[in-house]
């Protein structure tokens, strides 16, 4: 098994081998051949829904903040809050939940956290005020990053070493469907139900998974004390940087410079605590390794990068093509639909091709859309924005599956949630970060132009760089 392995992946996954001397022989069984069957499939099953409630949760209130800014008497600029207090909290306790959840069990943390969510879902019923609901969607916020937190590590375990590809391309998937369906389903809510059932609908789903969880993989929990000072250091240090870029682009430029500058002092001294520690809350030890550092740049570049596009193109759209609102979400579909079918094939073939060679093709092709995409003509019409945007999700599709599947495997099994934590922060950040750029560049006059598509294409060059860099650095030997 280990020979065939070593000829899959480019990294030099002999490491394992390695590094079984040191653990139990079931351990080591169990990472190899993953979960028997059928407990698999239902595993899959649990974590496909528990992923799915939190993407679903994360967007789904879009279409509602209108009918909630009326009812609740808040502006429209203020009801953004709904969606960004969210975001903010989940990239906020992420990593302190990944280290939380190495120490108690990947398993327990998981369901603590749904446990979590569909307690704060049931109250938002209740929300009548605005910081009421604020105060419900942080608290959601935390169930759902306790969840997401272990997810991967989770995946990691059910699945055996040599189809782990396929693991990661089934849960792209999940993320794609259910970001495509959720404004679908907050629409039909708000029309058809009081605007407090959003907040509701992935309920359900956390349900399920947990009526699920006993297929999931048994928690192993670890004898360490747990990193109280360096988890909410982090997460305020966090909060600080992301809350002051958010600040500072709407109009209050010198409080979010200096929450910025707060926030870079404040991860200064982090990591500098960090990097002394054997299990860092912040990985500072998974990113020193320069497979996994330059995997982890690579990730937040490329998030960044499609957020960007995905974004600025409506504008562009509407205000430069002519295009109808309506008209411009049926031109959108072209690319989540296209990542439904190249996700889940890019991992099975990140199996069996190494994913370096995968990603650097799907940047090529991705940088090669966003400049047809950049500089396409007027005259393209509606079949020819379809074909340009799905040639570059067929990219983006290439890339995703296959760097998430080595940023997960080559990090040591005891630090598999720190790493999952780190791909999940890479992509929120990465969201978050995209919006921001083309919040600057619309306030600017330049977000209806190519710019926004130009910057999105230098970002995916970045991640090409990185992952061809990382080629050069193979690892081989165990940590």
């Amino acid at each position: 098994m280990g020979a065939m392995l070593n000829t899959r992946s480019e990294e030099g996954e002999a490491r394992d081998t390695a590094e079984g001397s040191l653990k139990p022989v079931a351990s080591k069984q169990l990472e190899q051949d993953g979960l028997p069957l059928p407990r698999r499939y239902w595993s899959i099953a649990a974590i496909s829904f528990g992923t799915a409630l939190v993407v679903i949760d994360g967007s789904i209130a879009n279409v509602a903040l209108p009918t909630i800014a009326r009812d609740l008497g808040v502006t429209n600029g203020v009801v953004t809050n709904v969606v960004t207090i969210y975001q903010m909290v989940l990239v906020m306790v992420l990593l302190p939940f990944s280290s939380l959840g190495d120490r108690v069990g990947h398993r327990r943390l998981y369901q603590y956290g749904q446990l979590v969510f569909m307690a704060s879902s049931a109250l938002c019923l209740l929300a009548d005020s605005f910081a009421m609901l604020l105060g419900l969607r942080a608290l959601q916020a935390i169930g759902a990053g306790m969840a997401l937190s272990v997810s991967a590590a989770m995946v990691r375990t059910m699945y055996p070493a040599h189809k782990l590809g396929t693991g990661m391309g089934i849960n792209s998937v999940i993320v794609a469907s259910s970001a495509a369906a959720a404004p679908t389903m907050g629409g039909y809510i708000v029309s058809h139900a009081p605007w407090q059932w959003v907040f509701v609908a992935a309920a359900p789903l956390a349900v399920i998974s947990l009526l699920l969880g006993r297929s999931l993989p048994d928690p192993e929990p670890r004898n360490k004390p747990v990193e109280w000072i360096s988890g909410a250091w982090s997460a305020i240090t966090m909060l600080l940087l992301i809350g002051g870029i958010q600040v500072g682009t709407h109009d209050d430029w010198p409080l979010g410079l200096a929450m910025g500058v707060a926030g870079v002092v404040s991860l200064v001294l982090l990591l500098r605590r960090e990097r002394g520690r054997t299990a860092p809350v912040v990985p500072v030890d998974l990113l020193a390794r320069p497979v996994l550092g330059l995997s982890a740049l690579a990730a937040l570049t490329c998030f960044i990068s499609s957020g960007a596009l995905m974004l600025s193109l409506p504008f562009r759209l509407e205000e430069v093509f002519g295009f109808e609102p309506q008209k411009v979400g049926l031109l959108l579909l072209p690319f989540p639909l296209t990542m439904l079918v190249v996700s889940p094939a890019a991992g099975w073939l990140s199996d069996r091709v190494a994913p370096t060679k995968l990603g650097v093709t799907g940047m090529v092709i991705a940088i090669v859309g966003l400049l047809l995409l950049a500089f396409m003509p007027l005259a393209a019409g509606e079949t020819g924005i379809a074909w340009r945007l799905s040639l570059t999700a067929l990219g983006f599709g290439l890339f995703f599956a296959p760097n998430s599947r080595l940023l997960i495997a080559q990090a040591p099994r005891d630090r598999a949630a720190a790493a999952g934590g780190l791909l999940s922060t890479s992509r929120l950040l990465g969201q978050a970060l995209a919006a921001v750029v083309i919040g600057i560049l619309l306030a600017g006059g330049m977000g209806i132009g190519p710019t926004p598509l130009l910057i999105a294409c230098a970002l995916a060059v970045v991640s090409a760089a990185c992952t061809m860099l990382r080629f050069s650095k193979r690892e081989r030997a165990p940590i």
